[in-house]
């Protein structure tokens, strides 16, 4: 018998097609457990550090929009031609919110 089988339509084939098949599937899982452990850590904490930053610049708009709207609603609605109230009122605001924001903090417990 020969080392190759009957000649096909193509040409001869080989004997063991099944060597390529095999290293190249034992390539392919080492590529995927790598993927697994390695990559797809990284892909989640910088997918988490991506959407966060999202949310923390729009909260950031949101917050800015919001205040100039308020200042803008005081001062042409409510208090017309007297914009230091307007200052005032939103300034005692603000400051109550830090406030009650700073009573309600917890010490970390390496400053104790």
């Amino acid at each position: 018998m020969s080392a190759t089988a009957d000649p096909g339509p193509d040409g001869p084939s080989p004997v063991a097609p099944d060597v390529v098949d095999k290293a190249l599937g034992a390539l392919d899982h080492a590529l995927d457990v790598v993927h697994d452990t390695v990559l797809r850590p990284i892909i989640i904490a910088l997918r988490a550090v991506a959407y966060g930053l999202i949310v923390a610049l729009c909260s950031v708009v949101l917050l800015l929009a919001l205040v100039i709207g308020v200042t803008r609603l005081l001062n042409v609605y409510l208090f017309a031609g007297h914009e230091w109230i307007t200052y005032a009122s939103l300034g005692t605001i603000l400051l109550v919110t830090g406030l009650i924001l700073w009573r309600r903090r917890r010490p970390s417990p390496a400053s104790s």
